[in-house]
């Protein structure tokens, strides 16, 4: 345990690593996901968990095109780590407000905790979320997620993370953010609730 937080126990890394289990990002969108860690601390923690062999970097495209951070293969063996200890904190105190909640940790949320019924039939949903989008299916009970945008789909969802957050939390929510405009639906609403809440 020791040596494993000397790779990932300082402040900020394993949140790292977690915005990047699902899609590899650029230092402005990892910024963006992590707004309460500064520019220097952030660089920072990349440079040693890039030391450490966690990521790496890599180019898009081109040799001119932007930089992306993504997990290597033994980086990305901390994802049940992440996972455990992101259930675990679901019953710490809750931060003072105003708090964040990325894409990605809404994401790891509902692909983790999202209950639906194994008979039911199969559901791709199309979900933007602060101008990205996500292909979410639903098979067999299983919930898979992934960057970019679905062939076909039967429910398109747009909204922020932080709404999608209550409204895994709270059922009742759905309707008034319809109402109030901080979730915009298309499709079968009933798919719209076994996504969200199972059966």
């Amino acid at each position: 345990m020791a040596r494993a937080l000397d790779v990932v126990g300082e402040r900020w890394a394993l949140l790292v690593v977690r915005e990047l289990l699902l899609v590899p990002q650029r230092f402005s969108e990892l910024r963006h996901a992590l707004p309460n860690a500064s520019s220097n601390l952030l660089a920072d923690r990349l440079r040693e968990l890039e030391r450490h062999e966690v990521i790496h970097r890599r180019k898009l495209a081109s040799t001119t095109g932007p930089q992306v951070y993504e997990l290597t293969e033994w980086g990305r063996k901390l994802e049940p780590v992440v996972l455990a200890l992101s259930d675990w904190g679901i019953d710490a105190p809750q931060p003072p407000e105003p708090t964040s909640l990325s894409a990605t940790s809404v994401l790891i949320f509902l692909r983790g905790h999202a209950r639906p019924d194994p008979a039911a039939p199969p559901i791709v949903c199309r979900l933007e979320l602060d101008g990205s989008v996500w292909t979410v299916s639903v098979d067999s009970g299983d919930v898979q997620v992934q960057s970019g945008e679905p062939a076909t789909a039967d429910i398109s969802l747009r909204t922020d993370p932080k709404t999608l957050g209550g409204l895994l939390a709270d059922p009742d929510s759905l309707d008034a953010a319809l109402t109030k405009g901080t979730v915009a639906f298309v499709g079968d609403r009933a798919a719209l609730n076994r996504l969200l809440y199972g059966g």
